[in-house]
């Protein structure tokens, strides 16, 4: 059995709690009393575990990583860290036992990203990427929430959403440079930013615009163009269409046929993710495993651009 840790008893941590109990795992909570982060007694307990969830907030990240990395598996949500300081400390201390929790690389719009070659797609020439929910139109909630304090999380939206999305290009493109990012406190609630637009130049100089906000209705709609097609996903349906060269009869260009579509559950698919990313850490710790360079790497790499 593994002795496991858990930082932090938010809205997220308890989606890993559940994760844990449906895998019939215990876990040890520990939740220092604000704003101290570190309960000695606690403290002591937690050291004794083998595998570490971090699941704080952003701006402790790196302190909690340093002192609990030596002999154990750490577990770390995104971003990894806050600044460029500690980010280049972080790079420093990668021991193989450190995970950062990019779980949009298993949604399944990822998934058909990574297969493009599969469906004769060709090049990627742009994308378009609009998150959004009302998570500051609620707004006693939003404003007791870390999210929206400026101390705590810098650059709001932008490092808690716009990172997973910054990632996924990151993971599956070469991103050249980007414009932004642009954050706006809409909702004029807390200290932080609820909205954030960036846009990303891959290296083929295709363009990605990505639009993250809290202040609106739930919508999850992503645009992928091709060369040869396009992924289109509008919530809770995927489509994947091409080719480009498809005529009517009378030689004129008309709408690519549907190659393939998939029906999902938008919170399911999330859930999904999540549990993936989770069982991949777990299955590391069950073999005593290391992560790769690359996992650890890509990661870094998309924290740099957040604090860019």
């Amino acid at each position: 059995m593994i002795s496991i840790g858990i930082i932090g008893d938010g809205g997220h941590s308890r989606r890993i709690q559940k994760i844990l109990k449906k895998k019939k795992l215990k876990y040890f909570i520990y939740k220092p009393d604000r704003p101290k982060y570190f309960d000695k007694s606690a403290f002591a307990k937690l050291k004794k575990c083998k595998a570490i969830f971090i699941v704080s907030p952003n701006n402790t990240h790196y302190q909690y990583i340093h002192k609990l990395r030596q002999g154990r598996y750490i577990f770390c949500e995104k971003p990894p860290v806050t600044n460029l300081k500690d980010l280049n400390k972080l790079k420093k201390i990668n021991n193989g036992k450190i995970y950062f929790n990019f779980n949009f690389r298993f949604l399944k719009i990822s998934e058909i990203l990574k297969n493009t070659k599969k469906y004769n797609l060709g090049n990627l020439l742009y994308a378009n990427l609009i998150s959004s929910h009302g998570l500051s139109l609620k707004k006693k909630e939003y404003l007791n929430s870390w999210r929206s304090n400026i101390n705590k999380c810098p650059s709001g939206v932008f490092e808690i959403v716009s990172i997973h999305y910054i990632d996924l290009i990151n993971f599956f493109f070469d991103i050249k440079n980007f414009k932004g990012p642009k954050l706006i406190n809409y909702s004029g609630i807390g200290t932080s930013f609820d909205t954030s637009h960036v846009e990303l130049k891959l290296n083929n100089n295709s363009i990605i615009n990505i639009f993250v906000t809290y202040n609106s209705a739930y919508i999850k709609k992503f645009f992928f163009l091709f060369s040869n097609g396009f992924i289109e996903q509008n919530n809770n349906q995927i489509f994947v269409k091409g080719p480009a060269m498809n005529f009517d009869k009378k030689g004129f260009f008309k709408y690519p046929k549907t190659i393939i579509k998939y029906n999902i559950k938008d919170n399911k698919d999330y859930e999904n993710s999540l549990f993936k990313s989770v069982s991949i850490f777990l299955n590391h710790v069950k073999k005593n495993k290391s992560f790769t360079n690359k996992s650890f790497n890509t990661s870094i790499k998309s924290n740099k651009l957040l604090l860019k």
